[in-house]
């Protein structure tokens, strides 16, 4: 045999192998479940907590439909921010006055992504916003990278703040 046709079939098995080991190779990572298990609130509030899905589950529960960039309805299902906020001492109600309102969530995922929210956004009072942390898409677990755990801005024109992956709420007050 001359060397160009051997050359020609090692390719070719080459890339059969290639192909091969490819196909048998785990689900990308996009949908590979996330390491995540709870989320952490942590920061300048009195009582840190680390939230499962099972402590979501036993909460008050909020639905909230989001148009997604191609035009369909998604409704996703979890507990509001604030509600979190609240359990975790984070300033609410009469105590939402003043150097209070100098103080910011900041929400971080898995894949080291952060979103800042005012305090003051979120209370009733002020911003009133309804910022959802879910854990249910359209009535199911949200999927690998999606979730466990996802922040959901329903006012948002753009996606942005809605946060995957969601691993750690820090309150911040910048002023004491």
């Amino acid at each position: 045999m001359h060397q160009p046709a051997l050359y020609f079939r090692v390719s070719v098995l080459a890339a059969m192998t290639a192909g091969l080991a490819l196909a048998q190779a785990p689900a990308s990572s996009k949908d590979a479940p996330s390491p995540v298990t709870a989320i952490a609130v942590t920061g300048d509030i009195a009582t840190p907590l680390s939230l499962k899905a099972e402590d979501l589950a036993k909460m008050p529960r909020q639905t909230v439909s989001v148009t997604e960039q191609d035009g369909s309805k998604v409704e996703y299902e979890g507990v509001l921010l604030e509600e979190i906020l609240k359990r975790a001492g984070a300033p609410v109600g009469n105590q939402f006055r003043g150097k209070a309102l100098a103080s910011y969530v900041l929400a971080k995922a898995h894949d080291g992504y952060q979103v800042v929210f005012a305090l003051g956004e979120l209370a009733p009072e002020f911003g009133n916003e309804q910022i959802l942390v879910a854990d249910k898409r359209d009535g199911k677990t949200l999927f690998g990278y999606q979730g466990p755990f996802r922040l959901v801005c329903p006012n948002d024109k753009a996606g942005a703040r809605s946060v995957r992956m969601l691993e750690t709420l820090e309150v911040v007050r910048l002023q004491k």
